[in-house]
């Protein structure tokens, strides 16, 4: 190194001062091409000029800085290139305490050049090709809210949160928006302050404003140089394996990845493998580049070949609405549409209207010819013809919850074609709120209405009433309450609302805040409890309608004949199921408990048990309670030789079953998924488990994935239960037709309907993935063919593109490459991150199947059924592609 007062060249000079002139003088240690360095003073009171030369096989790059008291410009710039011209830029500063601060910054700067003349013998990576492409569109710190708009956003909240005109660090995640990755703003922040030179723990208006500048700056160099800065913690353009651990920790910790966060170590090796090979110990600026663009995406180039890009975007262009102006025209297609998607439930929600409406004109068309109608005018009338009405629907609202039934109909008629089945629990609703309005009416009309009218009739009046109501006029509404008719209609009325309010889903699922003492008599149970009052109910039932005040002959008595058929088939129902669970008895083969409070139980299956996939059954449990009976989608498959079910621990009963079972486990095995497991089947100690007893298995939505050649099945969390009893299926398919065209199976097997699969799983939790990760690397094994198509969302983790998750996706990207494991589920199944573009994936299914029926199958929360019904319409209606939507609500 060469300079003016031939300093050392691996010293730092003092800044020496004539009167009242500065002169800063640098140098330092660069490693590799040579640098020089020349200080000219350019004898004025208050400047200083610097020249910094930066020498590669004879090529010299050569920036001079005017240095003034209050501030620093670049006077100029041989050699180099626009990077350069940037990099010098940085230089420039108004800073008041210039020593420090240009030392600090010529630092910087040489390290930048040493790097870019020290990386001249690489071969620039190519920015251009898809990959790279994709790439530069990554790492973005701000996903929304930039531009001059945004500053403004930011300044306000600035003004809100500085304290003494500055902002201290822990509150900078909150006035650049990142709430809830506070720990990485704060890294950013300090990743900011070291390239600027900031000690300080807080900030002014002015650096703020620089701060938002780099990290809102759209160019792919920019957010690159600010990523590096937060792995190089000390400065010096060089990332250790060490610095790498404490960014993928802090980026897991970001994105609620314990697992990867706990393996921190492990995954910062294999960076510094990929990226070091030379065992150099660090990585440079152009290593991760290099990672970040040419970063293997595999799964994502297979999505693009099958999909045609003209046709794509025709398909795009159809899609957009079309604006119609005319009302009448608008009206008329929306109604259209309406009929079209819910014609089945139209014409029986019709059929329903029509005989209630029916039933209720007869009998108030009855009332108005009999001598009555002139004591109490229409309100007998209407009391009446809603008492016809509540006959009536106390009857059919049975109907819809006899379980084996619509399961026998569903599975062996075609009356699904006219019957929506999957709709039954809504229509037993449905006709509850109409038991409602028929209470409300007769008990109104008659309180309200009949009653005082006879309490106040004249004696010329009451006399026709003398046969129903006796020779002596009531003369209070004590009278009407004591007798028979009365306490059974008082009583009913308070058992319906009771188990009407409980049924509600603020109360069944707890939603609402309440008291300890109320809270504790709500939730499942006691909705399961209150609704077996309607055992009462009914028998009160048919006694009011036994003792009427207005119809003594025994055959206008009809209460008993709407019942008889069906409560006679209910009760066959309930008998059916008692006799089939008492025989039902299930041998617990193996227990698993899984993060996200999930208890798996596999179990032996009952002789001459036959199910399809997507069905439910229904289990006992008598060590915590004989009476109840709960709901779990079938995980297993019909080949499979035994049954498995998967519980989500919300509510009092499944929080006991989980803590039964725990008890009898262990930690797992260095290969075995999960927190605790008991394989009872290999255990040589016999295992005292509690008594299961299941009853089904029952019809469900699902169940009917066999009449579609293409399948497009969407899981939300543990609503993938069902659904994964169904690739299950479609993988045993697959299996048995690899045997029959290996000659090991029957040729004359029964054909299987569905070609294709697709499966979206959506979940927060990345322990969920250890529910089904053996299913997972069974379809990847096996599903050579690709039949089945896997997509695991994990929604905990931010978007593809943003800062906060770019190193996930190097570490998936590498690790998937090189071990054939994803690093967030832990199976071969590669993870998506954030939530999926529903429109996107209808799309591509519609491109891939013209001419084709889809059936769409959900489970899961109701807050989706929304936009997958909306979307499986619209594609339907303007693609060659129909999709059938059908869905189940945990």
């Amino acid at each position: 190194m060469e300079g003016e007062e031939n300093k050392p060249a691996d010293s730092w000079s003092d800044t020496e001062s004539t009167g009242s002139s500065k002169r800063v003088a640098f140098s330092g240690p660069l490693p590799g091409p040579s640098v020089a360095y020349k200080r000219t003073n350019s004898y004025s009171s208050s400047s200083t000029r610097s020249t910094m030369r930066i020498k590669d096989d004879d090529q010299y790059v050569e920036i001079t800085l005017d240095v003034r008291d209050d501030s620093v410009s670049v006077q100029n710039i041989k050699g180099g290139d626009s990077e350069t011209a940037m990099l010098a830029s940085r230089l420039e500063t108004k800073r008041p305490t210039l020593g420090s601060q240009l030392s600090f910054k010529l630092k910087q700067v040489s390290q930048e050049l040493k790097r870019m003349t020290s990386s001249k013998s690489f071969n620039r990576i190519d920015r251009t090709k898809s990959g790279a492409s994709r790439a530069l569109n990554g790492l973005r710190f701000m996903t929304k809210n930039v531009g001059s708009e945004a500053w403004s956003e930011i300044e306000n909240r600035f003004n809100e949160l500085a304290i003494n005109g500055e902002l201290p660090k822990s509150l900078f995640a909150r006035c650049i928006g990142m709430n809830e990755s506070s720990e990485f703003a704060g890294e950013l922040f300090e990743a900011l302050a070291r390239r600027r030179g900031i000690t300080s723990s807080s900030i002014t208006k002015g650096e703020l404003r620089e701060f938002w500048e780099q990290i809102s700056d759209e160019s792919f160099d920019a957010r690159l140089q600010i990523f590096f800065d937060m792995v190089d913690k000390n400065a010096d353009g060089r990332i250790t394996g060490k610095e790498v651990k404490e960014i993928i920790a802090l980026s897991a910790s970001a994105n609620k990845l314990s697992k990867i966060q706990d393996d921190a170590e492990e995954y910062a090796a294999l960076i510094m493998e990929e990226l070091d090979p030379d065992n150099l110990g660090y990585i440079e600026l152009y290593n991760l580049e290099m990672l970040l663009l040419q970063a293997p995406n595999q799964a994502s180039a297979r999505n693009r070949v099958t999909d045609s890009r003209v046709l794509s975007q025709l398909l795009s262009q159809k899609l957009v609405p079309t604006k119609e102006y005319n009302p009448i025209k608008r009206t008329y297609r929306s109604l259209r549409y309406f009929v079209e998607d819910n014609r089945k439930r139209i014409w029986v929600f019709s059929l329903w209207l029509a005989v209630c409406a029916a039933l209720f004109a007869w009998k108030f068309v009855q009332y108005r010819r009999r001598a009555v109608f002139h004591v109490m005018g229409y309100c007998v009338t209407t009391a009446k013809g809603a008492a016809e009405t509540l006959k009536f629907n106390m009857a059919i609202v049975l109907l819809p919850v006899c379980r084996n039934t619509i399961t026998w109909l569903r599975s062996t008629t075609k009356l699904g074609a006219v019957i929506p089945f999957d709709d039954n629990v809504n229509f037993h609703k449905v006709i509850a709120v109409g038991i409602a309005i028929g209470v409300l009416l007769h008990a109104g009309a008659h309180l309200t209405c009949d009653f005082p009218k006879l309490l106040h009739a004249t004696d010329a009046q009451y006399e026709p009433m003398k046969p129903f109501f006796g020779e002596v006029r009531p003369n209070n509404y004590w009278w009407f309450v004591k007798g028979t008719e009365g306490w059974t209609g008082v009583v009913m009325v308070v058992l319906m609302i009771i188990a009407f309010t409980l049924a509600q889903p603020w109360f069944r699922r707890n939603r609402l805040n309440l008291p300890k003492i109320i809270k504790r008599l709500t939730g499942f149970n006691a909705f399961w409890y209150s609704h077996h009052l309607f055992i009462i109910v009914y028998v009160l039932f048919i006694i009011h309608g036994y003792y009427l005040y207005l119809s003594k002959k025994w055959y206008k008595k009809t209460t008993w004949m709407y019942l008889a058929v069906p409560v006679l088939i209910y009760a066959c129902e309930r008998l059916i199921r008692a006799f089939r669970s008492g025989y039902k008895t299930v041998r617990i083969s193996k227990v698993a408990v899984y993060p996200g409070n999930v208890l798996a139980l596999q179990m032996s299956k009952p002789h001459g048990f036959k199910y399809t996939s997507g069905q439910y059954i229904f289990v006992n449990c008598s060590a915590i309670s004989p009476f109840q009976w709960h709901p779990f989608s079938i995980t297993s498959a019909p080949g499979d030789d035994y049954l498995s079910i998967h519980i989500r621990t919300v509510g009092d009963w499944t929080s006991q079953l989980k803590t039964i079972f725990s008890k009898v486990c262990q930690p797992p095995s260095v290969n075995q998924s999960g927190l605790l497991r008991a394989d009872i089947g290999q255990s040589s100690n016999k295992i005292r488990l509690p008594r299961l007893l299941i009853d089904g298995p029952y019809g469900a939505p699902a169940q009917d994935y066999k009449q579609y050649d293409v399948l497009l099945l969407v899981g939300l969390g543990i609503g993938a239960t069902p659904l994964i009893s169904i690739v299950k299926d479609v993988l045993n398919n697959i299996k048995e037709q690899k045997d029959i065209e290996n000659g090991i199976a029957d040729k004359h097997a029964k054909p299987f309907v569905t070609k294709r699969a697709y499966f979206y799983w959506v979940t927060r939790e990345q322990g969920s993935f250890e529910w089904f990760r053996g299913v997972m690397d069974e379809v990847a094994e096996n599903d050579r063919d690709r039949v089945i198509e896997l997509h695991n969302y994990c929604t905990s983790v931010y978007e593809e593109g943003d800062a906060r998750s770019a190193l996930i996706t190097m570490l998936q990207d590498l690790n998937h490459a090189k071990n054939g494991v994803d690093i967030v589920s832990g199976t071969r199944v590669k993870t998506h991150f954030a939530r999926p573009n529903w429109r996107n994936v209808l799309k591509r299914v519609a491109i891939n199947h013209p001419d084709q029926r889809v059936g769409v199958f959900y489970c899961g929360a109701q807050g989706l059924v929304g936009e997958l019904r909306r979307l499986s319409q619209d594609f339907s209606r303007k693609t060659t592609t129909k999709f059938d939507f059908h869905k189940e609500n945990f």
